[in-house]
């Protein structure tokens, strides 16, 4: 597999055709898994890197960071 020096997400071939052998629920259900997991996990991340931070900060920290920036 070749991976292009500005691509940071890469899918091997065996995780792709699993999901390609997923429903459409199956694989919205694995995202927002995914999605619901990063929500939880990132606060304690950033509190970690930024302890002087208030929660509001984190907060807002988290949302930009969840919607790429658009917020």
């Amino acid at each position: 597999m070749h991976i292009e020096a500005n691509q940071i997400e890469v899918i091997d071939d065996k995780t792709a055709e699993i999901l390609r052998q997923k429903t459409p629920a199956e694989r919205l259900s694995i995202g927002f898994s995914l999605w619901h997991s990063t929500n939880q996990l990132l606060p304690s991340l950033i509190k970690s890197l930024h302890p002087e931070w208030s929660n509001a900060k984190i907060s807002r920290e988290v949302i930009k960071r969840l919607s790429h920036g658009t917020i």
